[in-house]
């Protein structure tokens, strides 16, 4: 399994704007082949901060997510939000322990 963890820092102004595109992305991802969990969250105490977490089946999904046309679309469109400090990791993971 794959896991993807990291965030952004978005300006509170640009949200509105980002708000839809975000969502295209997140429902387009989700249905994608080995995608089994992809989500943006706000930071509970920095409202600029989004936070990112994903899991995959595998690379190979992960690999194909990155060729999507809406992965195309998405990373044009964030290029005109002032989206900053881009800090996102891939990690390989078993299925790991219910806490």
């Amino acid at each position: 399994m794959i896991l993807v963890m990291g965030t952004f820092r978005l300006p509170t102004a640009a949200f509105a704007t980002a708000a839809p595109m975000m969502r295209a992305v997140i429902e387009a991802t989700r249905a994608e082949d080995g995608c089994l969990a992809y989500a943006y969250s706000h930071d509970a105490l920095d409202p600029e901060v989004i936070h990112v977490s994903e899991k995959w089946r595998d690379r190979a999904a992960l690999d194909a997510h990155f060729q999507t046309a809406h992965m195309a679309t998405w990373a044009q469109q964030r290029a005109g939000l002032g989206l900053t400090e881009r800090n996102i990791r891939v990690f390989e993971s078993d299925e790991g322990v219910a806490v």
